[in-house]
């Protein structure tokens, strides 16, 4: 999942985003409207988290041009205001969901992740695919039973290839669905994410490597 938070205070805005990062989203930060319309046009978001109030281009006309391209992207709308005026408003404006400031991280990131679900196929919250039992919703990973303690990309890059259900997914797509922004499509970072959680996932062997195409989930891990 590909997050973009749009926020002016850069401490809010940074928290957020690392925040995000910490439960396996990747995050981008916008600091005005205008810079988050350019983004928007640029690369593909699941979920934008907008700040109402914003220089720029307002927060309000930001979601106006989001709602009406039809884009699959989902607005969850901050705001210092919560009165149900306000909300009625700002869901008037093509808002998936709206938040208060100050608000509880805990409720900020269980909403990113219920709309960033509206973006995706439909999937259980726990899927269960060779001998690997992935809790999205808890963030929690098994094998055979164990638990797995995985990093934040760790994590984002098994349900990766767990949600493309047996096909291979390109590093290209893997660098666009779990890393952020300002990392190179040439990274190796991918690479060594990789052979992290293929020693922690043990054996046998779950993640196969599909020259040419990528990775995949093997339907029957070898013995």
């Amino acid at each position: 999942m590909r997050v973009l938070v749009v926020e002016d205070e850069e401490f809010l805005a940074e928290m957020i985003a690392e925040g995000l990062r910490a439960n396996a989203i990747a995050a981008d930060v916008a600091g005005d409207g205008l810079e988050a319309v350019h983004r928007l046009a640029d690369d593909m978001y699941d979920v934008l988290v907008l700040d109402r109030d914003l220089p720029g281009l307002h927060g309000d006309e930001v979601c106006r041009r989001i709602a009406h391209t039809g884009s699959i992207t989902r607005i969850l709308m901050l705001t210092a205001s919560g009165t149900v005026h306000d909300r009625v408003e700002g869901l008037s404006l093509g808002a998936d969901d709206y938040l208060a400031k100050p608000f509880a991280f805990a409720e900020l990131v269980a909403r990113v992740l219920a709309l960033g679900r509206r973006t995706q196929p439909a999937l259980p919250p726990v899927i269960r695919r060779a001998d690997v039992t992935l809790d999205i919703a808890g963030r929690q990973a098994r094998r055979h039973g164990r638990p797995l303690r995985l990093s934040p990309k760790e994590f984002a890059v098994l349900e990766a290839l767990l949600r493309a259900g047996g096909a291979a997914v390109s590093h290209d797509d893997l660098v666009e669905q779990v890393w952020e922004e300002n990392v190179s499509y040439r990274t190796n970072a991918v690479r060594v994410t990789l052979s992290r959680l293929r020693a922690k996932l043990g054996d046998p062997v779950v993640i196969e490597t599909v020259p040419g195409a990528g990775y995949r989930i093997a339907v029957e891990p070898d013995a």
